[in-house]
């Protein structure tokens, strides 16, 4: 069993990006994770992507997807591939996908009228024999699932307070609370740990596109007030000092979206996971059917990791997969707790009692064939209820617990 990050030297920490302090009372870390707005481009783009997906699954649930989305200025496009039976309007969605965002307004240099262009292909015959029935991995590379015990999610809490203030932002433009800000935006979340436990917010950053006839302290006394504090509260951390609080760093942000930043799909993959907690896969997840294991894959290892660190069998926990094109099941299954598990053993056999991790069986356990994508294409894949993947399986916990207690007994004494 690997030593936990806090135990590792200070170059190593350093490396991992974790700035780190000692003391005699505490060993105090900062970690800093971002999240993005719906309206943010490469979400934009994400969101389009999914919004296809969900309609071809809709008519076909065996289909074969490889969509990206590119928007520019004034432009929007989809390239990849589709292997499916389903009729699809591909413009009206993209259409639909972007004014549901919030960009209705041309004067921006884009929005729901924009020039559209579609380069979707057939999928090339080469993957496809390979892909027939969720048999084989539509593709090779490794991917990560991750869980603690940081928040009621089982996600680290930078994630997961950027994530919320993102949400915030996009529900108080939308339900007019704050009426003067425009759908893209960021926020960034700095938090202290003591002895790997989070213990306040040290700083917040938020980059909000605003109308021009709103100032700078009425701006950034909206966002304190309406976003940043009810966001902090409901995770029982105070508000920083003023001097740790920054809204928009160059003091005005105006045109948003793509005319200021290009946008693609699968860009923000550290965004959609764990904010750069834990380990990232080499593949993004939207736009992509369940056969490719970028996606279903690392749905898979979350479900493992959350429901381990559920179980009480660890405080955190990396589940790793890897695959290779065409073929069933994973070369590479690793279990990684830092320290925290009080038996590996435990951990192993009662991960591999929750999914079988070959394609077929990961894709039917979690019932991935279905419209299910669009929703997870902001503010990230994990940490929020609905997903297959972030069921906790309380009565399966239970009933291994019951069926393997001598087990337990033996190796953790309880």
């Amino acid at each position: 069993m690997s030593r936990s990050y806090l135990q590792l030297p200070l170059i190593a920490l350093t490396a991992l990006g974790l700035h780190t302090t000692l003391s005699a009372e505490a060993h105090t870390t900062l970690f800093s994770s971002e999240s993005v707005c719906a309206g943010h481009p490469d979400k934009m783009c994400d969101q389009i992507s999914d919004a296809i997906l969900d309609e071809i699954l809709s008519q076909d649930p065996k289909a074969k997807t490889g969509i990206e989305t590119v928007v520019g200025d004034d432009c929007v496009a989809l390239y990849g591939e589709v292997n499916t039976t389903a009729t699809v309007d591909f413009e009206a969605i993209v259409r639909k996908t972007i004014k549901q965002i919030g960009y209705t307004n041309p004067d921006w240099g884009f929005s729901d009228q924009s020039p559209f262009q579609n380069h979707l292909h057939q999928q090339s015959p080469d993957i496809a024999i390979g892909v027939k029935d969720d048999e084989g991995a539509g593709d090779q590379g490794m991917m990560f699932g991750y869980a603690c015990t940081d928040t009621q999610e089982l996600m680290p809490m930078p994630i997961t307070l950027s994530h919320a203030l993102t949400h915030r932002l996009d529900k108080v433009r939308k339900e007019g609370i704050v009426p003067f800000i425009r759908p893209d935006g960021k926020s960034q979340v700095t938090v202290a740990y003591e002895n790997g436990k989070p213990v306040r917010v040290e700083k917040v950053v938020v980059a909000i596109s605003h109308s021009e006839d709103v100032d700078h302290a009425t701006l950034s006394r909206a966002i304190i007030e309406n976003v940043i504090t009810p966001v902090l509260d409901a995770y029982g951390m105070q508000l920083p000092s003023a001097k740790d609080i920054i809204i928009n760093g160059t003091g005005i942000w105006h045109i948003p979206g793509p005319q200021s930043d290009a946008g693609l799909t699968g860009r923000k993959i550290v965004v959609d996971t764990y904010g750069g907690y834990a380990r990232v896969g080499g593949g993004a997840f939207s736009g992509k059917d369940p056969s490719k294991v970028d996606r279903s894959g690392a749905y898979a290892a979350r479900y493992i990791a959350k429901n381990i660190v559920a179980a009480g069998f660890a405080e955190r926990c990396e589940v790793g997969l890897a695959y290779v094109i065409g073929q069933p099941r994973p070369v590479m299954v690793q279990i990684e707790t830092f320290g925290t598990a009080k038996s590996q053993k435990v951990v192993e056999e009662f991960a591999s009692s929750l999914i079988d991790t070959s394609v077929k069986k990961i894709v039917e356990t979690l019932n991935l064939r279905r419209p299910i994508y669009q929703a997870t294409a902001a503010y990230g894949h994990f940490g929020r209820d609905g997903f297959p993947w972030e069921v906790v399986q309380t009565d399966l916990i239970a009933a291994w617990k019951q069926d393997h207690a001598e087990l337990l007994f033996s190796e953790v004494g309880n």
